[in-house]
């Protein structure tokens, strides 16, 4: 049996703590009691300033490339029959990849296997590769509006911007100081109250090990800059004093306040968990499979991709994501748009209501001006003036 894609991400035996706050970044620890441990997470460490990745071919062949900063990867390691399964020892990582002059590392693929149950992933970077790669073709008709270089090799070159956690004020100091839960083996990751990312592993153990690897993952600028905003509000709970006359009264009340709290936390984070994915299967590791997702585009709210590595039964086991920018939302929605219509712009223009003139400055303020010949664009920015 495999695992269906995810329609929607659900918290499915996990339990939310109550949250620690330190100014304005809020973490809710995720905790799993009785966790199988079939499934352990590694971190492999990397210190080149760049990794590219050849994402098809050969390495260093004609197939496409993926470039960015890749502070480590993880070694997902997992046993096919339920039983416990050795955390892959960092100490016995192997060559991962060439380096090219001390400042560059080469490798192959974002996620790949090296054992028969072992596989080396990119964290996150399975996530945005695929949002990178969103119809990253271009037009499949010779449509006149086009570039030679649209019509040639489409949205290459292709690139997004993020932001270390370490550049989001408080996040260090939070991840230092704050409490680990015996079984924690997850956080939600709240900056200003806005969702910035979920951590999910499958292990308590192997979380301790990866705690401090969120101020190496990649947040959306939009985060560095909430982070400033101040303090996030504290959860507190008032007890009335003629209903607390018992140690057993004083348990009961506590509980109820957790529960609330938790119910809370939960809402706070309905924009991933409660909105529909659309999922691709990425590697299948035996009872596990590794996917990327994303949630419905809202324009006018939070969207996130990740990825998840998933149990035949639909429980997460693994799980990372990344809150998109106002902008990136647009340009993913433009993408979705302009593909949907087969990449004519007269049709994709009607769908969304506005001239051809404006669907055309609108994709050139999204960035997507050169898939656009030039011409076409000044007809535009003259009609509008």
């Amino acid at each position: 049996m495999t695992a269906g894609l995810l329609e929607r991400l659900d918290l499915r035996g996990l339990e939310l703590a109550p949250s620690q706050v330190w100014n304005g970044v809020r973490l809710v620890p995720l905790v799993r009691a009785n966790a199988p441990g079939d499934l352990r997470l590694a971190r492999r460490r990397y210190s080149e300033s760049a990794m590219v990745v050849s994402l098809e071919g050969e390495l260093l062949g004609d197939g496409a490339k993926y470039v960015s900063y890749v502070p480590h990867g993880l070694i997902v390691s997992w046993s096919d029959d339920g039983s416990p399964a050795a955390a892959f020892g960092t100490n016995m990582a192997t060559r991962d990849g060439k380096r090219f002059g001390g400042c560059v590392r080469v490798a192959h693929r974002i996620a790949k296997r090296e054992q028969q149950n072992r596989l080396r992933l990119l964290p996150l970077h399975v996530a945005m590769e695929g949002f990178l790669d969103l119809h990253f073709g271009g037009p499949d008709v010779a449509w006149s509006e086009y570039s030679k270089q649209a019509l040639s090799s489409g949205l290459s070159p292709r690139g997004e911007r993020s932001a270390p956690g370490r550049a989001i004020l408080g996040l260090e100091d939070a991840l230092r100081v704050f409490e680990i839960h015996e079984d924690q083996v997850g956080v939600l990751v709240f900056v200003a109250d806005a969702l910035a990312s979920a951590f999910v592993v499958s292990h308590a153990d192997d979380y301790r090990e990866l705690h401090r690897t969120l101020l190496e993952d990649f947040y959306g600028e939009l985060m560095v800059q909430y982070g400033f905003y101040g303090a996030a509000g504290r959860m507190e709970a008032v007890f009335d004093a003629e209903q607390v006359r018992s140690l057993d009264d004083l348990e009961r009340s506590l509980n109820a306040a957790r529960a609330e709290w938790a119910e809370f936390q939960a809402y706070m984070a309905s924009a991933i968990f409660d909105r529909p994915l659309a999922a691709k299967k990425v590697y299948r590791c035996g009872p596990f499979q590794l996917q990327r997702f994303a949630t419905d585009l809202d324009l006018n709210g939070e969207n996130h991709i990740g990825e998840a590595i998933v149990r035949t039964d639909g429980t997460i086991e693994y799980l990372k994501t990344f809150r998109l920018s106002a902008a990136q939302s647009r340009r993913a929605f433009l993408l979705n748009q302009l593909a949907g219509h087969n990449w004519n712009l007269e049709a994709t223009a009607a769908a969304l209501r506005q001239s051809k003139d404006d669907l055309v400055r609108r994709l050139e303020k999204a960035g997507f001006g050169y898939l656009l010949k030039e011409h076409v664009l000044r007809t535009a920015r003259r009609r509008r003036r």
